[in-house]
């Protein structure tokens, strides 16, 4: 048995990519893509016939509007691949417009329930923002379930879970990213403030209860996928998948439920100023989220590029 078997005995491993011949070789339960997951994908060559069909078949739509319907068609493809679920993205843009976000995840499920694919499939990632929790809580009410993404920080994950979220993904690697380059230091992995902060934020949702999930996304190494063996979930990079397939490493259970609950931690609450204000407190959270958009909007700008050179 190899590395990636011995992690799916504890936790459901997911997919971090576009790219569907990865997700054939991996077979991962769910699937998670962004903008610039899409944009490497719609860039092969392999996959241009999916741009080219999707514009043909909409012709004088604005370029908005056809990227949503790339972002559901690459969605509904990796459907036919995985069991499971497909995130996709809303544009970062609105990361500060509650009603726009609003706006955007409906349509992206509109688009998928047009084409056969139901709610249960689909996941709506939004930024971890004040505004796009907000939003996440009218459309979890709607049916419509969101991956919290761009989550950064404990105040994040707490606000999330109280609005009912269905799954937060805190980002690993651009935690230690951002330690790494502050301290200099190379961090091990039970030491890594990445890895110590999914772990914060899993025993606080299985002590008092949350049934929202938490998925740690955004690797750098395996090391920091298999010290977080038990998670709900974890979202893997093709080329992690690889390294841990071919891996025959034992693989230690290191996130419990029944061990969380045991664990002596105080129920907090985050309402708007305490929230906006722990965020800012937070050097590293308020950095990487800003950086986080700011990168997303402009894979989102190259696509919008992509699409109207199509037209």
């Amino acid at each position: 048995m190899n590395a990636l078997e011995r992690l799916r005995q504890y936790t459901t491993v997911v997919a971090d990519t576009g790219d569907f011949n990865a997700m054939r070789a991996y077979a991962p339960r769910d699937a998670t893509t962004n903008p610039t997951l899409i944009l490497k994908a719609a860039q092969k060559p392999e996959y241009r016939a999916l741009l080219e069909q999707t514009v043909a078949s909409h012709p004088g739509e604005p370029v908005a509007g056809l990227c949503d319907r790339l972002l559901v068609r690459f969605g509904r493809e990796i459907l036919s691949i995985v069991p499971g679920r497909v995130s996709t993205e809303v544009d970062a843009r609105l990361s500060f417009d509650v009603e726009a976000t609003l706006a955007k995840a409906r349509r992206l499920v509109g688009l998928y329930e047009e084409a056969g694919v139901g709610r249960d499939r689909v996941l709506v990632k939004v930024a971890s923002t004040w505004e796009g929790i907000r939003a996440a809580e009218v459309l979890e009410r709607e049916g419509i379930h969101c991956n919290l993404t761009l989550l950064f920080s404990f105040a994040q994950a707490v606000a999330c879970a109280d609005a009912g979220v269905t799954l937060v993904s805190p980002f690993v690697g651009r935690i230690f990213d951002w330690y790494r380059k502050r301290d200099g230091v190379d961090y091990a992995p039970d030491d890594d403030p990445g890895v110590q902060s999914v772990r914060r934020i899993y025993g606080y949702f299985k002590k008092f209860g949350y049934p929202t999930e938490v998925m740690g996304a955004s690797f750098r190494s395996t090391s920091q996928v298999l010290a977080l063996a038990g998670c709900d979930l974890l979202t893997i990079s093709p080329e992690l998948l690889e390294q841990l397939r071919g891996s025959t490493q034992e693989v230690e259970r290191r996130l419990d439920p029944a061990r969380a609950r045991e664990e002596p931690v105080e129920r907090v609450r985050f309402d708007e100023k305490q929230f906006r204000w722990a965020l800012n407190e937070d050097a590293m959270a308020t950095e990487k989220l800003a950086e986080g958009i700011r990168l997303f909007a402009v894979d989102v700008l190259k696509l919008e590029a992509l699409v109207a050179a199509a037209r």
